[in-house]
């Protein structure tokens, strides 16, 4: 029997007061829009766990079920289900609507894929196939189905049974345009995606590299010396023997290289090397001291074999002939394998220093006594031993299939290094959120093959920053790696600058992991999330939302012959801030705008909706501490946000909230009034002492600052920046109430600043953007300057094409 902690809690039966019996059919209603239906010609239907779904015990749910011309319907307060004797005659009617709609996939929105190895974009470089996303649980139809007919049974003992459905078992997602919706109903059936552990969200390091220890921890200072911080240090699978396999160990010579005894592969491996590692525990203090967190790289294909360390160890506890030498094979589905491969495997490592684990399956779909895909065996059990010892379990690992979002994170494989592989990744990660999976980690900057070109990796590296997980990583070649000061004319200072603000971002990122766990809100969302009746919202495939509040359009293609990149990209009705560049684009239209954006290589458009709040961490050096100075930029309007941090880092309880409310007013005389209120609540411990906050009003380059502490009247340490700032000493509990007081120019005379910018920094000869900029001084509406700059400035090309971006 499996260990204890290897038995995942679930509750399967359903209430019995949910459940239709009819014909061959058996209904259960899990909720006013979602439906669980069975179809079983023996009448023969399963109530235990399956891979995917854990939960159908639902409270007694709301509903009628009469029959009327030999079909039986079920209403509820959302959905009204038909099912007839031929499945494929069956129907629904979503709420509010009239229409009968067939129960299939016409529609779906897509969900995600096993692994991108070896794609060129979604391109399968073997075979020239694009690969197809499974089926998510969004649809433009409204209706959705997750077939879990295939999926494996897991028994009340933990284990897995190769029993499947007795005909056909689908679930209904009946939700309309409410996404997000259908994803909460996954996960009440499926589990929760857990909060991500805050290590997680910062910096990794990885490369697939056979370094020594001294080589390691060379490069970790590499990056403290020039102030990049990391949170996590991967050690490929050279970390054990590997390459050198059959020579350190004699495999061959031994007469060993037999089925017998296991080859002599060196993908599988349990005993550093001693040539790369003579002192592993010193190596992983060391690691350690340095504040980051290690995982190392798992392929367990091979079994045990009789080199290893804890062979004997192993034998014993699996009931083997250590004396015989034979290979101990790996079978995740016993029991008795299961319970030795964690506590003789992998848990001394942890004790010695080791986090978590990746586990780089490639092997196949066939292992064990049960013949069948052990990938989402090894995620489920691992990520439950893993949280054994750890307050914040993770691991690292492919994707298996509906409800892998209960074990983060998500590592997508080994793609080419092309622009085409980055053009797909925003649409392929935010699609992702369909099917719940919101915690992809991607090989930043490509695995393998491709090009080495400082632009296509630091555009990916800008996307890195704005992706749920920013790894780096590349594969063995000496000359393919990803340190930053290897890129010359100023692309690694550059990527530095991205790794930096990957960091500055932990508290909202943080938050997002929070929101996930608590309202299914993931960091990366498709925009039809939020515009659901807009076409263009689900034709914008490479722009998200990531946090709710910043709209991502990443440059996917190279800049061009003018020094910039172009990126078309949908603007929502409303009022956005590029967060880099400060462009202000309003937007009226209902429906949104196409706009044409150029960025330099500096950024790339990432725009704050109006209201938005968006803290960012002042700490120094690695890991990812609760800072003890934060700068908080507000974007005028009207917004709320509430951001979360715990201690659950230092293995306790405690949990913190800062919530900032803005408010935009306007004067009689028309001034603009910009207000903030901060309160908390909690466990102020959490949160370092002597904290101070910098607060940003973006949108307001001069004003009159008035201050209230707890209700009262104090004076403001006003601080001289391109827009109004202030500092705070924040003590938690109190009430701080700010509002900034200024007039807001006409957005002719915002576009004429922004236009005295431009031609300031802009290329050319002196005397046309002299001339330009004089002229500009003096017109006097949109139209007059269009017609000036377009036709008659002489000013290159790309100037005017900057200069008419945000009319």
């Amino acid at each position: 029997m499996l260990d204890k902690h290897l038995i995942a809690k679930t509750a399967p039966e359903a209430n019995k007061k949910n459940v239709i019996l009819w014909k061959n059919y058996r209904v259960t209603v899990l909720g006013e829009r979602l439906f669980r239906l069975e179809r079983s010609e023996r009448k023969k239907f399963r109530d235990g766990a399956t891979l995917s779904v854990w939960f159908r015990n639902m409270p007694p749910q709301s509903f009628t079920a009469t029959e009327n011309e030999g079909a039986l319907e079920v209403k509820t307060a959302g959905a009204t289900l038909l099912i007839r004797e031929n499945r494929g005659d069956c129907g629904i009617v979503l709420r509010g609507e009239t229409e009968e709609k067939p129960i299939c996939n016409d529609g779906n929105l897509l969900g995600t894929y096993r692994t991108l190895d070896e794609c060129d974009g979604d391109l399968y470089i073997r075979t020239g196939k694009k690969i197809r996303p499974d089926y998510g649980v969004c649809s433009k139809t409204g209706i959705a189905v997750y077939d879990d007919s295939g999926s494996e049974t897991l028994n009340r003992n933990g284990e897995i049974e190769k029993e499947y459905a007795d005909g056909t078992d689908e679930y209904i997602f009946a939700y309309g345009k409410d996404y997000r919706g259908a994803v909460k109903a996954l996960y009440m059936i499926c589990g929760t995606v857990p909060l991500v552990p805050r290590f997680a969200l910062g910096n990794w390091w990885s490369r697939y590299f056979e370094y020594t220890d001294e080589e390691y921890l060379t490069l970790l200072n590499r990056f403290k010396e020039r102030g990049i911080p990391l949170s996590v240090a991967t050690v490929d699978m050279d970390w054990h023997y590997s390459v050198h396999l059959d020579e350190q160990k004699k495999i061959t010579e031994s007469g060993k290289n037999t089925e017998f005894y296991g080859g002599a592969s060196g993908w599988t491996g349990y005993s550093w090397n001693k040539d790369l590692f003579p002192d592993y525990k010193k190596f992983l203090r060391l690691v350690k001291a340095e504040g980051l967190k290690i995982t190392l790289n798992l392929h367990p294909a091979d079994g045990v074999r009789w080199f290893e360390d804890m062979y004997a160890e192993m034998a014993e506890a699996v009931g083997a002939d250590a004396a015989s030498g034979e290979q101990i094979k790996f079978d995740i589905f016993d029991p008795k394998f299961a319970n030795a491969y964690f506590s003789v495997l992998h848990k001394p490592y942890e004790k010695d220093g080791v986090d978590f684990w990746w586990i780089d399956w490639q092997q196949g779909k066939a292992a064990g006594k049960l013949g069948i895909d052990p990938l989402w065996a090894l995620n489920h059990y691992h990520y439950l031993d893993n949280a054994k010892n750890f307050r914040e379990p993770l691991i690292l690992s492919r994707y298996a299939g509906v409800g892998s979002h209960r074990y983060p994170l998500g590592f997508s494989g080994d793609t080419v290094i092309t622009w085409r592989t980055l053009k797909y990744l925003p649409y392929f990660t935010a699609t992702a959120s369909n099917i719940g999976y919101g915690w992809w980690s991607h090989d930043i900057g490509g695995h393998m093959q491709g090009e080495h070109n400082g632009e296509l990796f630091l555009r990916h590296a800008q996307f890195g920053v704005f992706s749920p997980i920013n790894r780096y990583h590349s594969t063995s070649a000496p000359t393919l790696t990803k340190e930053p000061w290897f890129y010359k004319n100023g692309t690694g200072a550059l990527l530095e600058e991205q790794m930096k603000l990957r960091h500055k971002l932990l508290p909202f990122l943080y938050t997002c992991a929070y929101k996930a766990n608590k309202n299914a809100e993931m960091l990366i969302e498709p925009t039809y999330y939020y515009h659901p009746d807009c076409k263009e919202a689900y034709e914008y495939g490479n722009e998200y939302y990531f946090g709710g509040a910043l709209l991502v359009a990443p440059v996917v293609t190279p800049e061009e012959k003018d020094g910039f990149a172009r990126v078309k990209a949908w603007l929502p009705a409303g009022r956005w801030t590029d967060i880099f560049t400060g462009d202000v684009y309003e937007i009226s239209n209902a429906n949104g705008e196409e706009k044409t954006l150029l960025r330099t290589l500096e950024s790339i458009p990432v725009l704050a909706k109006s209201g938005t709040i968006l803290p960012l961490s002042e700490a120094k050096g690695n890991g990812t501490p609760n800072p003890g100075t934060l700068t908080v930029k507000i974007f005028d309007g009207n917004g709320e946000y509430e951001m979360y941090e715990d201690a659950r880092a230092e293995n306790r309880d405690g949990e913190f909230f800062t919530k900032f409310i803005a408010r935009e007013t306007t004067t009689e005389s028309g001034e603009t009034i910009q207000s903030l209120c901060i309160t908390s609540s909690g466990d102020g411990g959490v949160i370092p002492s002597g904290r101070k906050i910098r607060l940003q009003f973006v949108n307001a380059e001069k004003g009159n600052i008035a201050l209230k502490i707890g209700g009262k009247e104090a004076a403001a340490e006003k601080i001289y920046a391109d827009c109004v700032t202030l500092c705070i000493d924040f003590k938690p509990g109190e009430t701080y109430e700010i509002a900034v007081t200024h007039r807001r120019e006409s957005k002719f005379d915002a576009w004429k600043k922004r236009a005295e910018k431009i031609l300031t920094g802009c290329d050319g000869t002196n005397a046309v953007i002299i001339t330009a900029n004089r002229k500009l001084q003096e017109l006097k509406n949109e139209n007059e300057a269009a017609l000036f700059f377009v036709y008659r400035s002489k000013l290159p090309e790309v100037v005017v094409e900057r200069l008419m971006e945000t009319f």
